[in-house]
Formats: C-alpha cells, sequence, structure tokens
C-alpha cells in the first residue's frame, strides 16, 4: 500500500513522499528498499540512518537519514498495526478435517476450522471462525469463544472455559489437577479434590508449554488482556488480573491474586495465598513470599523493595575489598585465624 494510506490508517503524521510504495515489514538491519522499518528512540537513531528501510516509523525530531517517516509517539505499537496491516495472518478454510473426531453432542460453528487430529468432546463448543491446529483436544464441557487460535497440541480439559480472540500457543494445558495432597495417618499423600474449572477471558494470550491447574473447588482465572509467556506454572484457584504480564518460566502457586496490570518477571516464584497489587513489579529470579502492594516493585530473594535490593546488590562487589581490610586490621590486632574461627563458633568470650 501507499505509505500516505498507511499513515491515514495509524492516524499518525506523515514526513516525505506519500506516494511511496511499501510491500512488507522488517527490522532495521535487514529492511529493503519497499520495506518499512522502526526506531523506537534516539538510542536506534543510528541504525535508522544506516537502514535500506524504504520508510521508517520513528518518534517525532529522530533523524531518518531523509526518508519518509510516519512520526509516533508510540513507534513500537503502531509498528505492530502496520505489520498486521501488511502482513496479515494466514487465512484458513472453514470446515473439519477428516480426521478430526468430534462427539455428536459437540458444536462446531460452520465457519471455524478444525486441523487434522482434533478432538472434540461431549457438549463442548467451539465458536465462530475460531481456528483449532492439528492434534488440539478439548475434553468434555469445553467453551471456546469466537475467533479464537488454538495451536497444535493444546489440551483444554473438561469444564474449561475460554472467551473471543484468545490464542494459545503450541503444547498449552489449561486445567490440568492442581499440585495438591493430604497426609494420611501413615504419612503416604492423598490427593486433594480437583473439582474446579479454568476460566479464560476475551484477548488473553497464553505462551508455549504454559499450564494453568484448575481450581481445587472454584475457579483459576486468567482475566481479559493478560499475558502469558512460554513455560509459565499457573497453580489452582489464581487469579490474574486484567492486561498483567507473566514472563517466562515464572510460577504462580495456588490462590494467589495478581492484580491489574502487573508485571511478573522471567523465572519468579511467588508463593501461595499472596496477593500482588495493581501495576507491582516483581523482577526476575524474585521469590516473593508475602503480599505485594499496588504500584510497589520488588526483586530478590527473599523478596525487597527494589531500590533496597539493587543497593545491597551493588555492595556486594564490595566484599572482597572489606575482607582484605578486615584481615589487614585482624593481623595488626593479633588476631589469629585460629581465634577468627573460635569467635565464630562462639567459643571465644
Amino acid at each position: 500500500m501507499r505509505l500516505r494510506e498507511l499513515a491515514a490508517e495509524l492516524g499518525r503524521e506523515l514526513e516525505g513522499d506519500g506516494e511511496l510504495w511499501i510491500d512488507g515489514v522488517a527490522a532495521l538491519e535487514s529492511a529493503g528498499p519497499r520495506n518499512l522499518a522502526y526506531a523506537r528512540s534516539e538510542r536506534f537513531a543510528a541504525a535508522a540512518r544506516a537502514s535500506g528501510a524504504a520508510a521508517l516509523i520513528a518518534p517525532p525530531g529522530l533523524d531518518t537519514g531523509g526518508r519518509p517517516a510516519i512520526r509516533s509517539p508510540n513507534p513500537g505499537l503502531d509498528f505492530a498495526r502496520a505489520a498486521r496491516r501488511l502482513a496479515p495472518a494466514t487465512a484458513h478454510e472453514p470446515g473439519v478435517h477428516a480426521t478430526a473426531c468430534v462427539d455428536p453432542t459437540a458444536r462446531v460453528d460452520p465457519s471455524a476450522a478444525l486441523g487434522a487430529g482434533c478432538v472434540v468432546g461431549a457438549r463442548s463448543r467451539v465458536g465462530p471462525r475460531s481456528l483449532l491446529f492439528a492434534r488440539a483436544t478439548l475434553y468434555a464441557d469445553v467453551e471456546v469463544g469466537a475467533e479464537c487460535v488454538i495451536h497444535a497440541g493444546c489440551v483444554l480439559r473438561e469444564g474449561t472455559r475460554i472467551g473471543d480472540r484468545v490464542v494459545l500457543q503450541p503444547g498449552v494445558v489449561l486445567g490440568s489437577d492442581g499440585f495438591g495432597y493430604a497426609m494420611d495417618e501413615e504419612g503416604r499423600l492423598e490427593a486433594l479434590p480437583r473439582l474446579g474449572c479454568v476460566v479464560v477471558e476475551d484477548d488473553v494470550e497464553i505462551g508455549a508449554h504454559t499450564a494453568v491447574d484448575r481450581g481445587t473447588l472454584g475457579e483459576t482465572r486468567i482475566k481479559r488482556g493478560a499475558k502469558l509467556d512460554n513455560l509459565v506454572q499457573v497453580g489452582h484457584n489464581v487469579e490474574i488480573g486484567e492486561n498483567a504480564v507473566v514472563v517466562a518460566q515464572a510460577g504462580i502457586a495456588g490462590s494467589t491474586r495478581l492484580g491489574r496490570s502487573a508485571l511478573v518477571m522471567a523465572q519468579a516464584g511467588i508463593a501461595d495465598h499472596l496477593r500482588i497489587g495493581a501495576r507491582a513489579f516483581v523482577g526476575p529470579k524474585s521469590g516473593v513470599h508475602g503480599d505485594v502492594g499496588d504500584g510497589e516493585r520488588v526483586m530478590g530473594y527473599p523478596h525487597r523493595e527494589l531500590g533496597a535490593f539493587r543497593r545491597i546488590w551493588a555492595s556486594l562487589a564490595l566484599l572482597p575489598g572489606m575482607v582484605r581490610r578486615l584481615r589487614a586490621v585482624e593481623r595488626r590486632l593479633g588476631i589469629s585465624a585460629r581465634d577468627r574461627d573460635d569467635a565464630e563458633a562462639g567459643d571465644a568470650p
């Protein structure tokens, strides 16, 4: 499409030749003479000037080397919208593959598409224009809304309900049994009841091989617009708030509540029955053992306020020098290694 047409669709100001034809999108480093690229900030100004792109989406004032530009206060967002316009998703013909297995009591909308080897269990429903890739499995009483994309190998266990425009990447499991056991009189473990379900609201995206456990008795709920990365573990009866983000390999234990627009970074672990407030930030590799307030930013194990964690982490680099100075003082005072060991063991006065 012409650049001026794209700028008009985005509602952004255009600088330069609006009659330029754009065929697709690419990264700054690999863009060609008919591609659109983007520069997020001044940090990318040199790469923008050196790029072979025909045009850029860039912040106001960023030097684009004289090439046409769509000016945007949020280049990443507008580039994503431009990419969807210039490189639309592959269309799939509606219908049910000959090798799919659909229970007679299930309902599949005529506009939906089911790939090879899909299974749709008793009384389950697949909504309009939804797409199930190969070997997606829906147990009994599963509800899939409109315009969902369920990739290969996903499993939605009994009673799972997902809303509209939900995207499940390959290998997602919704509704697996939660990890909960009681010990009997002889020390043997007996599974707690797993009678609840999983509810995923509209516009949620869940990454590959993420597992969301069913509620023990009630619901595990992923609220509207939340985004879960690959390899995330969500325990039973967890609630993840609207537009919250959970990054790869993070784990959230049972009955914890994650607030609206909270951000949990990679490999963080959150203990059970906690509240993580709205817009809270949990840093990577953190171990969260207590509630985190609205807007609070924490990191570390055990978790601490982010500023305090950074000061502690910075001080670790000073420890070798501090130890050398301490040893020098001990030598001047005539304190031997044995005296020091005795003191550490509690034997010295």
